[in-house]
């Protein structure tokens, strides 16, 4: 794709004179298309705003059928151009797509080829015009095809298709874009639209799109890097209301990135997005822990002493705040080591070698089907710091010493090979807390305490 393709606009494009009477002779359009584009085509806007209020689904139509049937480019961004001239002007036209006369029309198709196949002009038209479409259609629709056909003999694309496409194509364009400084925002700026769709959110989270997310999230100073900014935690702020997002959230580092944000930014439209994903987020798994951890009690009242016009953002942070002082009083120190050992970074903090803590907290070891033990094996096998190695093999042979059934527990769930490897690690500290974790799962708590002493 040539740059000058790629940095057309929509105003260069409708200079074109297009020879629509050549396109009836060989029969592309018809003689009532003719006639409609010659009484719209180069005329002032409030004039076409009359044609569009009297017979806009006959325009519709006609753009469409055009698209479909025409493949010069020249010709195609024309009418492209002519579609986003005429949603600029009302976004609400998107509705003269779904008009009940269009139903056997398949109206999202063309854009959706397009998205792939034209060039960069083309690509960021179609993926505008699509949202918008998508964005403007009666949600009856849903589970219907397209355009509410459903005795049509030709196939016609349902709107499963369209949002599916979509979503492939907005995430191609974050990993690698099509246009060095458009591709990115073209796509954040759909995103922010489509993801209030649920089978958006979910496509966007099967395609891995969530972590393309992350690396935007970072302090702006540009009008245009703000903008991306603020359209990129909008985006966060719709996932954080879907679960399966969440996940992804939690084991990224958007936790930290949201804050250095809110820390960095002026902009009152930043702040209040990001707040409203951190009050979202709050009482989700481990964020309550890490909010507090990552000083977000005292940046929430550092932020309340600012003078913000929006009464949103003021009752926003006050939520927030109230939110936090509960998680503090809730962080009990069995909250405290199971965020650390799901963060996977675990240290000789005082409640490992704490016989009260064990004592109190065994039975909580047994959530979620001891999904905290699960971890601790499994950091055996991904951690490459000693430290965390050696602390590990410490807290299994806890378990192993405090919870009546923990030698039988840790041996069904295969911890004992893990721990044997760790026996020949090069490190003196993780040879002699796997030494003691085989010493208790073979002998039992009370032979190799005795050992120990």
């Amino acid at each position: 794709m040539t740059m000058d393709q790629a940095e057309l606009s929509t105003e260069q494009v409708l200079r074109r004179d297009i020879p629509w009477e050549t396109y009836m002779t060989t029969k592309l359009i018809t003689g009532t298309g003719l006639q409609l584009l010659r009484r719209y085509d180069k005329k002032p806007e409030n004039y076409k705003a009359q044609l569009l209020d009297d017979d806009g689904p006959a325009y519709v139509r006609v753009f469409v059928s055009i698209l479909r049937d025409i493949f010069k480019e020249e010709t195609v961004e024309y009418v492209l151009a002519l579609i986003d001239e005429m949603l600029s002007a009302n976004p609400k036209r998107a509705r003269l797509f779904h008009d009940k006369s269009l139903k056997d029309e398949d109206v999202y198709e063309p854009f959706l080829r397009l998205l792939w196949k034209g060039n960069w002009f083309t690509q960021e038209k179609s993926c505008k015009i699509l949202s918008l479409i998508v964005s403007g259609r009666p949600k009856s629709q849903d589970g219907a095809v397209a355009n509410g056909a459903s005795n049509s003999k030709k196939e016609i694309t349902t709107i499963n298709d369209v949002l599916k496409g979509l979503v492939e194509w907005l995430c191609t364009q974050l990993k690698k874009p099509s246009h060095p400084s458009r591709g990115v925002p073209t796509a954040i700026n759909s995103l922010a639209t489509l993801l209030k769709e649920p089978l958006v959110r979910s496509s966007f989270v099967q395609s891995d799109g969530v972590k393309l997310l992350i690396p935007l999230i970072s302090p702006a100073s540009t009008q245009q890097s703000i903008q991306l900014l603020y359209e990129t935690c909008l985006c966060v702020w719709l996932l954080s209301y879907y679960e399966p997002a969440i996940e992804y959230l939690a084991t990224s580092r958007s936790l930290p990135r949201l804050i250095e944000v809110v820390k960095g930014s002026t902009k009152e439209k930043v702040v209040r997005v990001v707040i409203l994903t951190l009050r979202n987020l709050l009482h989700k798994g481990t964020f309550g822990a890490q909010m507090v951890d990552l000083g977000l009690p005292q940046l929430v009242q550092n932020l309340k002493a600012q003078a913000w016009s929006d009464e949103d953002l003021l009752e926003s942070l006050n939520q927030l705040e109230e939110g936090l002082k509960v998680n503090i009083k809730k962080l009990s120190s069995f909250e405290k080591y199971k965020q650390e050992v799901l963060l996977g970074h675990l240290d000789w903090s005082p409640m490992h070698k704490d016989p009260v803590f064990w004592r109190e907290n065994i039975t909580n070891f047994e959530e979620h089907d001891f999904q905290i033990l699960r971890v601790l094996i499994t950091i055996l096998d991904t951690a490459s710091d000693p430290r965390t190695l050696a602390v590990a093999c410490y807290d299994i042979s806890q378990f192993i010493q405090y919870h009546p059934a923990g030698r039988i527990i840790v041996t069904d769930l295969k911890a004992k090979e893990r721990v044997m490897k760790l026996m020949n690690h090069e490190n003196a500290e993780v040879t002699k807390n796997a030494l003691l974790c085989i010493q208790r799962l073979f002998l039992g708590a009370k032979y190799a305490s005795f050992l120990q002493a």
